[in-house]
């Protein structure tokens, strides 16, 4: 699975798949509510038909990409385009978790992940621009 052509590039797209697939898609998709509370959000008392709505909806984006990137990792160099998506994924993901921590509008455990989000868009253009061309 892992193409020796490209083993960076293959690593980075089974590495990343798995981590999000077990941390974010598959928790967002099946248990929304218990997923917010490990990342301490807390949640409104009331109606929440509506946050498990968006949260599903955003797990099942987060698992279709992920089903789509898992697909390529064998060959890696003739997807380039998916390194672009990780990449665009991963900066507009930093945008939005820096804006939160600005407004202090997200729990500590979101702001940590500013890093991981800017690391992963760098890595992907890294690896699209530099590496694979």
């Amino acid at each position: 699975m892992i193409n020796p052509d490209y083993p960076l590039a293959s690593w980075f797209l089974a590495v990343s798949t798995s981590v999000f697939l077990v941390v974010y898609a598959l928790p967002l998709m099946f248990i929304p509510l218990r997923w917010a509370r490990w990342f301490g959000w807390e949640l409104p008392t009331g109606n929440n038909d509506l946050t498990v709505y968006f949260a599903r909806c955003l797990g099942g984006l987060a698992l279709s990409v992920i089903i789509a990137v898992v697909q390529f990792i064998p060959d890696p160099k003739s997807h380039l385009v998916i390194f672009e998506l990780i990449g665009l994924i991963g900066g507009l993901m930093t945008a939005v978790h820096i804006w939160g921590a600005l407004k202090k509008q997200q729990p500590w455990t979101e702001t940590a992940e500013i890093p991981l989000y800017g690391a992963m868009c760098l890595g992907a253009l890294y690896l699209r621009y530099a590496s694979l061309s």
